[in-house]
């Protein structure tokens, strides 16, 4: 059989009768299935690899837009705010995705083995993905219901997935995600910062320091990094933990404004609908 017509049989396998479209099957790996096309949905993005088996994905990240079809893979490589969507899928060929995470700590030991590269460093990025490494994913979904083979097998095959990604076309920026003090581990530590607290003010200087950076070199290697600046980030972060209150917790639009850092209600309703298309009193009541 075809290695993706195997891969979207076995995602469609592992998804029937479970609740919901996304399962997780192994710690880190994850298996989703839409019969038709989503609205799109924000969340946070974190550092993975997403290999479609069939039908059609667009991820965007500030306004840019990456789509991503059979047989191509998206990297992550870093926790990112995006929008994304099932632009193509059909009960007959749905949209079928496989998710890894990205893990530093798998990463880093294969780094003394792995080819030398040149660095990159971009928060998405997409490929075509090669036999090489379609093998080792759908031998990991062909064990994955079943907990011994798992247990004993599935390490190595995670490990060979890496392998494949640190050698493939994305391996220089697979490497810098395993790089303990790389750039975007810096990066990384600044934008954990920011997560955590978004609802204060920021301060560009501070954040260069944590990352151990002048704050012109963290500037432009954020924006590198992200395609945004600190503060465009930090607005992202708000604006999605606030769609998130909205829906969530029995609050005014106002209290949700002020609960993620905007001071003017005014404000957070005009930035919010510029956003989302939609205010926050609409999404509330939504």
């Amino acid at each position: 059989m075809d290695p993706l017509d195997e891969l979207r049989t076995l995602i469609i396998r592992h998804t029937a009768g479970q609740r919901g479209d996304s399962v997780q099957l192994i710690d880190g790996v994850r298996v989703s299935r839409r019969d038709e096309p989503t609205e799109l949905t924000a969340s946070m993005a974190q550092p993975s690899v997403a290999i479609v088996a069939s039908g059609v994905k667009l991820t965007m990240l500030n306004g840019v837009a990456y789509e991503y079809g059979v047989g191509q893979y998206l990297v992550t490589s870093l926790d990112l705010p995006v929008v994304g969507q099932a632009l193509k899928a059909t009960p007959d060929e749905p949209f079928a995705v496989i998710s890894l995470r990205l893990d530093p700590v798998e990463i880093a030991p294969l780094l003394l083995d792995a080819p030398p590269r040149s660095p990159q460093y971009a928060g998405l990025v997409v490929s075509d993905a090669t036999p090489d490494l379609l093998d080792p994913v759908v031998r990991l979904l062909r064990i994955a219901d079943r907990p011994d083979d798992v247990r004993v097998l599935a390490p190595g095959i995670r490990r060979e997935i890496l392998w494949r990604l640190l050698t493939g076309e994305q391996g220089g920026l697979v490497r810098q995600i395993g790089l303990a003090d790389g750039m975007l581990a810096h990066i990384s530590r600044a934008i954990s910062w920011i997560r955590r607290h978004h609802h204060e003010p920021l301060l560009v200087a501070d954040l260069a320091e944590l990352a151990g950076m002048s704050p012109s070199t963290f500037h432009r290697h954020f924006r590198a990094a992200t395609s945004m600046t600190p503060i465009q980030f930090q607005k992202q972060i708000r604006l999605q933990e606030a769609r998130v209150l909205l829906r969530t917790q029995s609050l005014t639009a106002a209290e949700v404004g002020f609960q993620v850092g905007y001071t003017s209600s005014a404000h957070f309703t005009r930035t919010y609908h510029q956003a989302f298309g939609r205010t926050p009193g609409e999404d509330r009541t939504a």
